[in-house]
């Protein structure tokens, strides 16, 4: 699995609806890159918000799209880069000034983070969820200690821990048979990529 994709993530356009998603929702992408799935959010939602470290990957991917962003310096840490329904902060995602948000879309934020992160990034989540808030989060789960990540294993386990009180759902996972890449390759004894659904209660 990279962390960016020339095209729309699959798991995203299946499993979005599952969301309950509309149109006036506000939608967070932590860590987002310079994912096609920015475009594909910011086509059904009027307010979808991004947050990535890398001013690099912020700045190709508006010039990959030719959009040309309004930059606003925002205290000295960050940058906003908005294009109508879009917009991207750089910078540290744990100080990143955006807005409350209805549902947050991550797919390669939880699993990036090594585990004495992963408290803190929850905490500041569900911060930012509006009351029946959700999250759609892409997961990886395989035995960490037969590789080094990132990506980490996040197995459901760990979900239930750091969104306690929510409502974890599971709504897909594909397991690799031996020709996937990470068990031919990598040699490892088993991997999937999961889907949860988390729900504020």
């Amino acid at each position: 699995m990279g962390f960016h994709l020339d095209e729309v993530n699959p798991l995203l356009s299946v499993f979005w609806q599952r969301t309950n998603p509309k149109r006036e929702d506000v939608v967070l992408a932590p860590l987002c890159g310079k994912s096609e799935d920015l475009i594909w959010l910011a086509s059904k939602h009027d307010n979808v918000q991004g947050v990535e470290l890398s001013q690099i990957a912020v700045r190709a991917f508006f010039a990959e799209h030719f959009y040309t962003p309004t930059v606003i310096p925002v205290n000295g840490m960050h940058e906003l880069y908005q294009f109508d329904e879009l917009s991207v902060y750089t910078g540290d995602f744990f100080t990143a000034p955006v807005s409350k948000v209805d549902i947050v879309y991550d797919r390669a934020a939880l699993v990036a983070l090594p585990q004495d992160m992963r408290i803190d990034y929850a905490s500041r989540i569900k911060s930012l969820l509006n009351p029946n808030g959700r999250i759609l989060l892409i997961t990886l789960n395989y035995p960490q200690n037969e590789m080094s990540g990132p990506p980490f294993s996040v197995p459901v386990e760990e979900i239930e821990q750091l969104f306690e009180g929510y409502k974890v759902t599971c709504l897909n996972v594909d397991q690799a048979d031996e020709t996937h890449p990470k068990i031919a390759k990598q040699g490892l004894s088993r991997f999937s990529e999961e889907v949860y659904l988390i729900e504020s209660t």
